[in-house]
């Protein structure tokens, strides 16, 4: 028999989530840019879940778990009259903004969309708000919120920049669980243990597999994921909070740590490195440049990597509209991840399956001009049997260079290319898109188009009035940083 013992000695909490923690507690938010870009994050995410109210299939998973049940000081659901405890008000909010991929996104190693975030983030202060007034207190002022969600788009996407949890098969929604459950326990008043705490049992939780998210188990998990784990965040900051130990190791364990267990086994790129090489990459300090430089979806509801193609192919609209029946083939020039992750061939079950295809989302846009979400929906799909005969025709190519300049932090283009080949040998010009419009570099052109859209979305679920009221007040990003948060949240409530 073995006489080994392991070592009892508790270590001190992994060098990463130290990092997390003190960036969320000491960091001041003074960069004008990451604010006022945070207050279109905020007014874009509320209008992408105001527009989901549109669809049964996000409404029927809503509201209280026991039905009229009202909680007292309990955090509003933006477009509906629900009130109950942040854990499910972050889930449905969460759930709202990501059910039409239609909300921010960034790219790198890792996908995903930080704006994720706000669900538990407004959940939690819009609650704080109440209950401070209760007590005779200041409420929360919207300042806070915004700050909340620089530091959750920060957090989220430095971790994103090196990290492919894609790669080891893990859902880049842990990162939200992760964002979340820091900046939700900052919200709280956590002093530095609990929020170390609090970071730590995000990492233990089990994580989400990608499987919902590809062929041929794509399906709507995909529109709620994010919903799910933001108020994982807020139940996690609430517990640590409670005084519930931390678990420092979760990281670095021999055997039982999170990059033992669901960060090397399962990847190939990870498996050829020594074992202290399988860590997280952190190349740089966290601040505000995630929020600076984050991608709005402004045009389509569409997997963003998909964003330019979308673009070419609405270009080309006039030039293949009556000329449908002629078309031999159409090449689809894009990145890597593109092909990884949206390039599909064959039936789509749903409209969660339809997407996430680089194929159908340009069929669509060269057949009718224009892509919004309605039509990923059955009926739509049906009812138009030539968008599958338009995939058919289709080829997706790596161009090399546009992978290259994705992960290029002076760059990160999400550039595509179309060109549509006729039976008689002629063909359209090959149009190319490096960068969408919801990119930084285009921001002077895209911001007034991604008002507009709030605008519309505001009018989907209000009267004129209302709409004129919230659309005057997020403009004015003084006035909006001053408004404490449960007024901010009242002018949402249907």
């Amino acid at each position: 028999m073995s006489s080994k013992v392991d070592p009892n000695q508790r270590p001190p909490y992994d060098a990463v989530i130290q990092d997390i923690a003190d960036y969320v507690l000491d960091y001041r938010v003074e960069s004008r840019e990451a604010l006022d870009t945070a207050r279109h994050c905020l007014l874009d995410s509320l209008g992408c879940a105001l527009l989901a109210l549109r669809f049964p299939e996000c409404t029927k998973l809503l509201g209280p778990l026991v039905e009229g049940t009202q909680v007292p000081q309990g955090a509003r659901v933006p477009g509906t009259s629900y009130r109950m405890d942040p854990v499910k008000a972050a889930w449905d909010l969460g759930a709202m903004i990501r059910w039409l991929d239609f909300n921010d996104t960034w790219l790198a190693a890792e996908w995903g969309h930080p704006s994720d975030n706000l669900g538990g983030i407004l959940a939690v202060a819009d609650h704080l708000s109440q209950r401070c007034l209760a007590r005779g207190e200041a409420p929360l002022p919207m300042r806070r919120v915004l700050e909340a969600m620089v530091k959750a788009h920060e957090i989220q996407g430095v971790l994103a920049l090196e990290n492919a949890f894609n790669r080891v098969g893990l859902d880049h929604v842990i990162l939200v669980k992760l964002a979340s459950t820091a900046v939700c326990a900052w919200l709280m008043g956590a002093d530095r243990e609990q929020l170390l705490s609090a970071i730590s049992h995000a990492l233990v939780d089990g994580q989400p597999l990608r499987t919902y998210r590809h062929a041929p188990n794509a399906g709507s998990r995909k529109s709620w994921a994010a919903g799910d784990a933001t108020s994982r965040g807020v139940r996690l900051a609430d517990i640590a909070l409670r005084g519930e130990m931390g678990v420092p190791g979760v990281l670095s364990a021999p055997q039982w740590g999170f990059y033992e267990v669901s960060f090397s086994h399962t990847s190939k790129d990870l498996a050829t490195k020594p074992k202290e090489q399988r860590r997280f990459s952190l190349p740089q300090g966290f601040a505000c440049q995630v929020m600076e430089n984050i991608l709005f979806k402004i045009s389509y509801p569409a997997e963003f990597h998909g964003q330019t193609a979308c673009e070419a192919a609405v270009q080309l609209h006039p030039q293949v509209r009556n000329r449908v029946t002629e078309i031999d083939r159409i090449q689809i020039t894009t990145q890597e991840s593109a092909m990884r992750i949206i390039d599909k061939t064959g039936p789509l079950a749903n409209a969660a399956d339809r997407d996430h295809c680089i194929q159908y989302m340009t069929a669509v846009a060269l057949l009718f001009g224009d892509l919004v979400a309605e039509h990923y929906e059955d009926a739509f799909h049906q009812a138009h049997p030539v968008i599958d005969r338009l995939r058919e025709r289709m080829e997706v190519v790596e161009d090399p260079r546009y992978s290259r300049e994705y992960l290029e932090p002076g760059k990160r283009s999400i550039a595509n290319a179309v060109q549509v080949f006729f039976k008689d040998g002629a063909c359209t010009e090959k149009v190319e898109v490096e960068y969408p419009i919801g990119h930084r570099r285009r921001r002077s052109e895209g911001m007034p188009l991604l008002e507009r859209k709030f605008r519309a979305s505001l009018a989907t679920r209000f009267g004129a009035d209302r709409c004129a009221r919230i659309s005057a007040l997020c403009q004015d990003q003084a006035a909006l940083e001053a408004m404490p948060v449960d007024r901010f949240v009242e002018l949402f409530v249907a």
